[in-house]
């Protein structure tokens, strides 16, 4: 069956049903058994983004040596900055593990302060400057 409206356009229809949901003023795209609602709502497998995808998946792409440049040259880039950014990560990483081994070497130190100075080290100083000042007590009184 085929319309032919005043403006000169033509419809045609597969099946009566749809020639009479047509005279019915009724929208294709929101009937859902037309081809119409399964294009618009990409249920039809011939539009499907992902096959063609596929189709041009297989095909080389040529590039102008200038954009190849510049491509490389852009991906130098973002790989110098990915390492850069690793690098940072890792050494910032480090530096947390050295600010707690430090703490924990100060602790450490703080608790067992007396295995590290001996009690008898100030008295041993003490005796030391004793014997000074006997000594040039003594270089005195021979003078």
């Amino acid at each position: 069956m085929m319309f032919v409206r005043n403006d000169c356009k033509v419809f045609r229809f597969c099946k009566s049903k749809c020639h009479k949901n047509f005279k019915k003023k009724r929208n294709p795209r929101k009937t859902r058994w037309t081809k119409a609602f399964r294009k618009a709502a990409g249920k039809e497998l011939t539009v499907d983004n992902s096959l063609e995808f596929e189709k041009r998946r297989n095909i080389p792409v040529k590039y102008k040596r200038d954009l190849w440049n510049k491509t490389v040259e852009t991906m130098k880039k973002v790989e110098a900055i990915k390492h850069k950014r690793q690098a940072q990560f890792i050494m910032n990483r480090l530096k947390k593990g050295k600010e707690l081994e430090k703490a924990e070497a100060v602790n450490e130190v703080k608790k067992n302060i007396h295995l590290i100075k001996a009690p008898h080290a100030r008295q041993a100083k003490q005796l030391e400057e004793k014997m000074v000042q006997k000594l040039a007590d003594d270089v005195e009184m021979k003078d």
